[in-house]
Parts: C-alpha cells; sequence; structure tokens
C-alpha cells in the first residue's frame, strides 16, 4: 500500500505541485512557441509525451547498467543528451511520416525537444530521486502529462486572447508572458496539497 502512495505522489506532484514549466520553469521553450493553436500543442505534448517516458526509461538503465558499472557516473549529463537526441530525431521521423500537417506545425520546435531541458531535467531528477524503474516511468509520464496540461491550457487561453479586445501594447508575446505568469500563481495554489 505505501508504494501505491508513492505512485500517487509522484504523480499528483509531478503533473500539479511540481510541474516543470509551471513551478520549475524548464521546457519554456516550446512552452511559448508551439502554444498559439490547441491541436498543435497537443501534438507537442504527445511528442514530450513519448520522449520523457522512454528517456526517463533507457537513461535509468544507462545509468545503472552502464555509468555505474564502469565508474563514469560524470558522464551523465553528455550521455543523458544524446539518448535524448536519439529518441527525439526517432520522434521527428515517425511525425513526418504519420502527420504532415503536425510535423509542419511543430516546426522548429519538434527538434528542439533534444534541448529541452524539462526532458533533461526528468531524467537527471530520477537518479537524484533515487526512483527504481518503474517509478522512473511513472514520473517520466506524470512530468511530460503535467507538461501537456500546462501548454494546452495555455494554447487555449491564447486562442481566446486572439478574439479579445486587448490594448495595442500588450497584443501578441506581451499578454502570452502575462498569462503565463497568471498561470504559474494558479499553479502555486497546489502547493500545499502535499506536505
Amino acid at each position: 500500500m505505501a508504494y501505491l502512495g508513492k505512485i500517487f505522489i509522484i504523480l499528483l506532484s509531478s503533473i500539479l505541485i511540481n510541474n516543470f514549466i509551471m513551478s520549475r520553469f524548464l521546457g519554456i521553450c516550446p512552452f511559448l512557441g508551439v502554444s498559439k493553436r490547441v491541436s498543435t500543442a497537443v501534438g507537442m505534448g504527445a511528442a514530450v509525451t513519448f520522449v520523457m517516458a522512454m528517456a526517463s526509461v533507457i537513461t535509468y538503465l544507462a545509468h545503472y547498467f552502464i555509468l555505474v558499472p564502469l565508474e563514469m557516473e560524470y558522464m551523465q549529463t553528455l550521455a543523458f543528451i544524446l539518448i535524448i537526441a536519439a529518441l527525439v530525431q526517432f520522434v521527428e521521423m515517425v511525425i513526418q511520416k504519420m502527420s504532415p500537417s503536425l510535423y509542419q506545425a511543430l516546426g522548429v520546435y519538434l527538434p528542439l525537444i533534444t534541448t529541452n531541458c524539462a526532458v533533461l531535467g526528468v531524467a537527471i531528477l530520477n537518479i537524484d530521486e533515487g526512483y527504481d524503474l518503474f517509478l522512473t516511468l511513472i514520473n517520466g509520464i506524470a512530468g511530460a502529462l503535467g507538461f501537456t496540461l500546462a501548454i494546452v491550457l495555455f494554447a487555449g487561453i491564447r486562442e481566446r486572447l486572439e478574439m479579445s479586445d486587448i490594448p495595442e501594447p500588450f497584443k501578441g508575446f506581451p499578454i502570452a508572458m502575462i498569462t503565463a505568469g497568471l498561470m504559474s500563481v494558479a499553479f502555486l495554489g497546489f502547493q500545499g496539497l502535499i506536505k
């Protein structure tokens, strides 16, 4: 039962309380760049979810079965980035074949998942927290779902803002930054859920 409780806490914490975008401020580049349309945001969220989940598992295995036995833990960041880059290349090829319109819409932000600090962040946090393989997968998926939640909510707000009467100096990026700040404050309201 304690293990099940730990899974619940990881899910709740990664999605709402320690959200990579709203609380940890990781993954801001795709959050701001791909959040103009909900459909594009959902596509980016799906791509990041796949990459984060797979990267969490593969980096865990690489760390404990290659780096630790060879006493090369100092190569962790470099090894993790190479693993993430390979996964992103795979995702990019799949999206290009399966949905060319989504591939076009994501543009340069799709290959930028490689340098998305949220993906690297979850891989490093999994090792630092000492999670086992299953909890690593859960944290990777939950972190990605939190990322997806934030980017889709933000995209929905931005779509509505396009139809709103906004003063000229605030149109475009300024109102997006104000909205992101307000969303971050709203997510801080979840901080008291887990002690």
